[in-house]
């Protein structure tokens, strides 16, 4: 399922005041650091399918012979929305669906995320927390 027109806050419970570029932990990308990579660097290019689908691919370093019989595999089962992700949660960026479904990320000071709270054309969500109540 992807989102249209819709935009993803930062988490309530965020522990960053400024938006962070997620680094890799060693010589390993971290997920964070592969989403923001493919959706920093291609804005609106992505759907969250596409970008939760290559950001498996690159974690789990697979080979590219057989990527149609592995990304039905990997969506066979649901995946959760970028509601859920580590740049949300984290990192202090949110992410806006423009009405192709395709995905960019805006620094959570930054002037067009706040218009994107104001915008009568986007359906606003909260990301969801990093911890419980």
């Amino acid at each position: 399922m992807s989102y249209k027109n819709t935009f993803i806050l930062v988490s309530e419970d965020l522990s960053v005041e400024t938006a962070v570029i997620p680094m890799p932990r060693k010589e390993k990308p971290t997920i964070a650091s592969i989403e923001y990579e493919l959706i920093y660097n291609n804005p609106y290019k992505y759907t969250q399918d596409d970008v939760q689908f290559q950001t498996y691919v690159i974690k789990n370093e697979f080979e590219s012979d057989q990527l149609d019989e592995l990304r039905e595999q990997f969506f066979s089962k649901p995946k959760a929305c970028f509601r859920a992700s580590p740049l949300v949660k984290k990192y202090g960026w949110g992410i806006h669906y423009n009405e192709e479904g395709k995905v960019s990320i805006y620094e959570m000071n930054s002037r067009p995320y706040h218009q994107f709270l104001h915008s009568d054309e986007t359906t606003i969500l909260k990301g969801m927390r990093s911890k419980r109540k």
